[in-house]
């Protein structure tokens, strides 16, 4: 059964159904685990194995002794904060680490009582949940076009847009060499290399690249990894060179949330000035995994 016969005889079911019960099959249809061995697909199967092979190479907060900027901003939130990869652990395997007592979801309030608050998580790269959203459901039929991943650290974009998605050309622009050796490791195992480039750089030294994307994506780059002066540089080099009518960025968090921390910095409110903000439907994702907070946090922006 194609595309076509499938969507006709699933409205014919829906036309025969009851209107009383309509609502509440809709709502199975969209939230049920009943499906979830239905909707497996072979790219969350190869995602899920490349996170396995990445977890082996990594600590388990997936970060490097050398990112200490990053590290001391985490430490320094108000609220205890840890970091733990999205791509790497998704919610069954953070159960699983908690069970074992290598990961805890809380903290203590007062040390050696059973008072407790739950810690506050942050990740730097995109859910597998996350990835198939993005490339399924926010972005347009990216065939030949070239999308540029900004600090593409695991690579998960890389790899989420190798799978999902039929883009030309997939290039990671990444700033430590510790995270492009990985990617490198993984493109060359999964043979996503006809595909795939890992850059080392900084994004400011990219403006050609910048300059032919059709699609840049932005997962909390700056924020955690530099100063406020160095955030706006490189804000200012990406909205000087990212200019090709109706590309598109997509953006963790908001721009206006990331714009927040340097609306001091004069210009900073300018900068948003070459986009604008398109709107999603954060509830076209059907799988049982589905994080509507999570989705809530992708933004999609068109260059005018």
């Amino acid at each position: 059964m194609n595309f076509s016969e499938a969507k006709n005889e699933i409205l014919q079911v829906l036309s025969r159904t009851d209107s009383r019960d309509l609502p509440k099959l809709l709502e199975w249809i969209k939230n049920s685990d009943d499906l979830d061995e239905c909707l497996v697909d072979n790219q969350r199967v190869i995602l899920q194995s490349i996170a396995e092979d990445l977890r082996s190479c990594l600590p388990l907060e997936a970060m490097f002794p050398t990112e200490t900027l990053a590290i001391q901003k985490t430490q320094q939130n108000p609220h205890p904060t840890v970091h733990v990869d999205a791509f790497l652990y998704d919610e069954e395997t953070v159960d699983s680490l908690c069970e074992e007592g290598k990961m805890s979801r809380n903290f203590c309030l007062n040390c050696g009582s059973h008072r407790t608050a739950p810690l506050e998580f942050i990740s730097h790269s995109f859910s597998i949940m996350e990835l198939q959203f993005l490339f399924q459901h926010v972005l347009p039929d990216l065939t030949g076009k070239l999308v540029v991943d900004v600090g593409s650290r695991l690579g998960a974009v890389l790899y989420g847009g190798y799978l999902y998605s039929a883009a030309a050309h997939l290039v990671g622009v990444e700033i430590s060499s510790e995270f492009v050796q990985l990617q490198s490791m993984t493109v060359e195992k999964y043979g996503f290399g006809d595909r795939i480039q890992v850059i080392h750089a900084d994004i400011c030294s990219q403006a050609n690249l910048l300059q032919n994307a059709d699609v840049l994506i932005m997962n909390n780059v700056f924020e955690y990894f530099l100063e406020p002066s160095d955030q706006m540089k490189a804000w200012q080099c990406i909205s000087h060179s990212f200019r090709k009518k109706g590309a598109l960025l997509v953006t963790v968090p908001s721009i206006q949330e990331a714009f927040t921390s340097l609306q001091k910095n004069d210009g900073a409110s300018a900068l948003s000035q070459w986009i604008e903000e398109l709107p999603l439907d954060y509830g076209v994702y059907l799988k049982g995994d589905s994080d509507p907070e999570a989705l809530k946090q992708i933004h999609l922006y068109r260059v005018l």
